[in-house]
């Protein structure tokens, strides 16, 4: 017991020196919406990752993987993740950042990495196109296979992880801040 309580006081102080705090999980989770929240809240600067790379390759998240397919979209993702250079801000990233470990390790290093997650239900009724919306999925495979396949990793890669459930996305940012205190 005591070296539970001794690791989280650590990575509570290791969670204070970092710069950014970046958002991970599910496609329609709502870490767009809670990282413009939080970031407004906290006087950081907001970036999503999913139009950072739509607006440097020109292209929609749907169209670089139809195009490309899925294996280069997922190194066009870790490249751009890699070369993120900022500060203070709240960072919302794509829900297939965790199959590249460079990119995490990246992130982890300059973020408190934050994962938003709701049960399969809600996902379900959340996530309807997943190919117009640019999801990284294997073809063949539906929204439960790849909830099972993410899960774990959002769980490894996260230092904090915030159950959504039917809370509004100013009850995710409270929710949020009180962790981070």
């Amino acid at each position: 017991m005591e070296k539970d309580v001794f690791a989280q006081k650590n990575r509570m102080k290791l969670m204070e020196i970092k710069d950014n705090i970046a958002l991970i999980g599910m496609p329609a989770v709502g870490k767009s919406t809670v990282g413009v929240l939080l970031a407004k809240k906290l006087g950081f600067g907001f970036l999503d990752t999913d139009i950072l790379i739509q607006a440097k390759e020109q292209m929609t998240l749907a169209q670089i993987i139809a195009a490309k397919g899925l294996g280069r979209f997922l190194e066009i993702e870790e490249s751009h993740l890699r070369s993120l250079d900022c500060s203070q801000h709240v960072i919302a990233t794509g829900g297939s950042v965790i199959y590249k470990e460079k990119a995490m390790i990246n992130l982890a290093q300059t973020s408190t990495i934050i994962y938003l997650c709701v049960d399969l239900d809600i996902l379900t009724s959340r996530l309807s196109d997943v190919i117009e919306r640019g999801v990284a999925i294997d073809p063949g495979k539906g929204i439960d296979d790849l909830y099972k396949e993410r899960t774990p990793l959002y769980d490894k890669y996260c230092d904090i992880r915030i159950d959504c459930g039917i809370r509004t996305p100013a009850q995710v940012v409270t929710a949020v801040e009180h962790s981070l205190s």
